[in-house]
């Protein structure tokens, strides 16, 4: 089974800043938002842990598996929101709000990495994994687990870039002899 996991909350996410690849702690909310992640997966062995280099993932995945030396990979990293790094989400610029407004329509303002990128290296990290048995933890971002579940949905038509997913959220997904089953968010 494949457990992906949104890293708890930061003092950015907090203020409501676009956090993308800056480089944040969790804040003391986050913490605790990571052990209640690693209380509802208790009865869980993890075989295989990944996480995105960022140190809010790092330290989300070590928390919810304590004792691991979580495999960082790039590749589970937030998308690159590029000249847009740091900016409040309730007082965007124009392109910014045109690009939210409809995902899968409007293109990535410039600078910023295209969702289609995001799906393209998140596919290429699970095809990588899919030999592996056993249970996977894969921390990661928001956008980046978007990326996961829109590769592990094909027929979502795009439907994931604007669901909402909180901090330390988990969805799951079986893979049986290489193959993905649809996701499921665990609820709490």
């Amino acid at each position: 089974m494949i457990y992906i996991i949104r890293h708890g909350k930061t003092e950015m996410n907090k203020a409501g800043l676009l956090q993308g690849r800056s480089d944040y702690s969790l804040n003391e909310e986050g913490v605790l938002q990571a052990r209640e992640a690693c209380e509802r997966l208790r009865g869980v062995h993890f075989d295989h842990v990944f996480t995105s280099p960022l140190s809010r993932a790092v330290q989300t995945a070590e928390i919810v598996v304590p004792g691991t030396v979580p495999v960082v990979d790039r590749r589970l990293i937030e998308m690159d929101y590029g000249p847009f790094e740091g900016v409040d989400l309730q007082n965007m610029p124009p392109e910014l709000v045109f690009f939210f407004r409809d995902f899968v329509r409007n293109p990535a303002p410039e600078g910023m990495e295209q969702l289609s990128e995001v799906v393209e290296r998140a596919g290429a990290f699970l095809e990588d994994i899919k030999v592996l048995q056993g249970n996977i933890l894969i921390s990661t971002h928001a956008l980046l687990m978007k990326g996961l579940l829109e590769y592990l949905t094909p027929g979502s038509g795009g439907s994931y870039w604007s669901k909402y997913i909180g901090n330390c959220a988990i969805y799951t997904c079986e893979n049986t002899g290489g193959t993905f089953a649809l996701p499921q968010e665990m609820k709490v």
